[in-house]
């Protein structure tokens, strides 16, 4: 008889430690989405400052025709963040390949 009392012990062991990893998920889960809210209105921010950026720089383009031989002058790359330095380099591969496809 000593299965069938051990047996109920363990099924609880299991589900107690099914709770447990489940729940820590789900906090870790919960965590990251939290921090992912948190850094949403700077990313935001950071995305709108591109796009604007790559406005002004189609527009300059277009200003300047179809001559391939006028170069806009590049705006200097930010310092520190590293995001926002990727952010900068995207805005200036999307500018050259704008002039490639003129």
């Amino acid at each position: 008889m000593s299965n069938d009392t051990k047996l109920p012990l363990q099924v609880q062991a299991l589900l107690n430690r099914l709770q447990a990893r489940l729940g820590s998920g789900v906090a870790d889960v919960a965590a990251t989405l939290l921090a992912a809210a948190e850094q949403a209105p700077d990313k935001l921010s950071q995305e709108w400052q591109l796009f604007w950026q790559e406005v002004e720089l189609e527009a300059q383009r277009l200003e300047q025709g179809d001559d391939d031989s006028a170069v806009a002058e590049p705006t200097p790359a930010p310092a520190g963040d590293p995001q926002l330095l990727i952010d900068h380099l995207r805005a200036r591969v999307a500018a050259l390949s704008h002039k490639l496809d003129a």
